[in-house]
């Protein structure tokens, strides 16, 4: 059996039966699993062939971390919480650019060449190299941005933790999202996508294709290279007409110009607000 799998089968195990976390074996598995995550080692979604897999022993993991954690209280200069979960520290040695207070937690991963403005990076969450997080943006439990993405000011990227193995956000390589905007409930923003200021993405909310002759509804999923705006379209009500939050596909980043020109060119192009 490897590592990963010993590892697997404890903290399974220990999920089934919390009495198992008062053996010392079980609480350092579910201990180096976070860890791994925390070093890149393990990662709770990982995109293969099929497309996106969630690995809920790892969810499991998370949840009993907090399980076999104490209170404590952390400091920073003058700064002090109180929590279970410790704050990373040595951003100078992984090779991220911090601005202060800029904040995450154990257990998450930021790959070198990263910029994390003023933000907030929970447990579980993954930002890969290249990202820029800019300030008072979050990046919830378990959430995957890929490389080259930027997260603009204020951006809500929910988080996940039960039930395990539900699919957390993921925003793919080189996608933009502007100001305000909320992502959450395990969307998906494939490769290269713009989303406009304010757009808010559930797993309910309508993306509607405009571009064509006809609709074409997607949920859960912004198509690569798509440049969204926040949309609202009519449905009738007992008590009248009312207009119901969307969001509109209004048309796609050009595959014939880098990713810094498209981007403008979406922006300019389509009148989407950064």
């Amino acid at each position: 059996m490897t590592e990963d799998a010993t590892l697997r089968a404890r903290i399974e195990a220990a999920y089934a039966d919390r009495a198992l976390l008062e053996r010392p074996l079980y609480v350092e598995a579910v201990r180096e699993a976070v860890a791994a995550v925390g070093r890149g080692e393990l990662r709770v979604a990982e995109k293969g062939e099929a497309g996106w897999t969630t690995h809920a022993w790892l969810s499991q993991a998370i949840l009993l971390y907090f399980a076999v954690s104490e209170m404590r209280v952390m400091e920073a200069g003058p700064l002090e919480w109180y929590d279970k979960i410790p704050v990373q520290e040595d951003w100078a040695a992984k090779g991220v650019r911090v601005v202060p207070p800029a904040v995450v937690r154990h257990g998450a991963h930021v790959e070198r060449g990263a910029v994390l403005m003023p933000c907030y990076v929970n447990i579980g969450a993954r930002i890969e190299a290249g990202t820029m997080v800019d300030t008072w943006a979050t990046v919830g439990s378990c959430a995957q941005i890929g490389r080259g993405v930027h997260l603009s000011g204020g951006v809500g990227i929910g988080g996940v933790l039960e039930p395990p193995g539900a699919t957390p956000v993921i925003v793919e390589d080189g996608a933009f999202v502007g100001s305000r905007c909320v992502v959450v409930e395990g969307v998906i923003v494939e490769e290269e996508a713009v989303l406009g200021a304010n757009v808010v993405l559930t797993a309910s909310t309508p993306i509607i294709d405009v571009t064509g002759p006809e609709p074409v509804e997607h949920r859960g999923r912004v198509p690569a290279r798509s440049v969204v705006v926040p949309g609202t379209r009519p449905r009738r009500f007992p008590a009248g007409e009312f207009a119901l939050a969307c969001a509109l596909i209004v048309g796609r980043r050009k595959e014939s110009t880098d990713r810094r020109t498209s981007l403008n060119e979406a922006l300019r192009d389509f009148g989407v607000t950064a």
